[in-house]
C-alpha cells in the first residue's frame, strides 16, 4: 500500500506538487495522469525518495519513504532510462540482480526468462550503445522486473515502442496483475491506461483534479481522453 498525505514539493518559489493526497492499495493498477509540468514525475520521484517532500508524508507498506527498507520490493522503469553504454542488456540486469542480493544462478535463470518476455532474446549480449530507444526501454523494463517487485513504478514505459511493443508491454502487465503486483503508471497514452488501469488521478499545476476508479471518471459518451482534455483546459481547474 502507498499512502501520500498532504504532500507538497517546492523548488524555490515554484510549487511543483501542491497538497497531494491519495492511497494506492495492494494489487491496484493506478495511473497518474496530467499534462507536461503537472507534477507527475516529481510525485513519482518522491515516492522513490529520489527527492524529498517539502512537507507531508509518504508511506510505503507501513514504512516512511525515506526509510531505505521501504524501497525493498520496488521496481522502477523511467522514461528515457539510461543504461551505461558499455553494458550489455544481460550485464545490466546482472548488476541489478546483484544489488538486490539475488543468488547468481537464480539471477541467470531469471534474466533469460525476462529477455524472452520483453522480446530481447538474441540481443541481450549487445552493448547498450547499439540499442534503439525501443530496445533500451525493453531492457529497462526487464531490469525493473528482475527482483520480482511487489510494487512496479513505470514512467512512460512504452516510450519509443512500436504498436507491437506496446501490446507486449500490456500483456506483461496483465500477467503481473495475476501475481498481485501493484502498478503505478505515469503515461500520456490514455488509450492504454484505459485498458490496463483500475484507478487514476489527473493532475494539473501540481494539484489532483480528480482521483477515482476509471469507470467513474469516464463513462457513457466520454472517454478518458475527453475527460482529461476537459479538465486540463478548464482555466478554473
Amino acid at each position: 500500500m502507498v499512502i501520500l498525505s498532504s504532500v507538497f514539493k517546492r523548488f524555490g518559489s515554484l510549487v511543483a506538487v501542491d497538497d497531494v493526497s491519495f492511497t494506492i492499495n495492494k494489487g491496484e493498477y493506478f495511473a497518474l495522469l496530467g499534462p507536461n509540468g503537472a507534477g507527475k514525475t516529481t510525485t513519482v520521484k518522491m515516492i522513490l525518495d529520489f527527492v524529498r517532500p517539502t512537507s507531508g508524508s509518504i508511506v510505503i507498506n507501513g514504512l516512511p519513504s525515506n526509510n531505505h527498507l521501504s524501497r525493498a520490493g520496488i521496481g522502477f522503469c523511467g522514461e528515457n532510462h539510461r543504461i551505461p553504454p558499455h553494458l550489455t542488456g544481460r550485464r545490466y540486469c546482472r548488476r541489478l540482480a546483484s544489488l538486490a542480493g539475488m543468488d547468481k544462478k537464480k539471477a541467470e535463470t531469471k534474466i533469460e526468462a525476462l529477455m524472452e518476455l520483453v522480446g530481447m532474446t538474441g540481443k541481450e549480449n549487445l552493448e547498450a550503445r547499439t540499442y534503439s530507444k525501443g530496445m533500451a526501454q525493453r531492457v529497462a523494463l526487464a531490469g525493473a522486473l528482475v527482483a520480482d517487485p511487489k510494487l512496479l513504478i513505470l514512467d512512460e514505459p512504452v516510450s519509443g515502442l512500436d504498436p507491437i511493443g506496446i501490446r507486449e508491454v500490456r500483456a506483461i502487465l496483465e500477467g503481473l496483475r495475476a501475481k498481485g503486483v501493484t502498478v503505478i503508471l505515469n503515461s500520456h497514452l490514455l488509450s492504454e491506461v484505459e485498458k490496463i488501469c483500475d484507478t487514476a488521478a489527473i493532475m494539473k499545476n501540481g494539484r489532483i483534479l480528480v482521483k477515482d476508479r476509471l469507470s467513474a471518471i469516464a463513462g457513457g459518451s466520454e472517454t478518458l481522453e475527453d475527460v482529461f482534455v476537459r479538465l486540463v483546459k478548464d482555466p478554473n481547474a
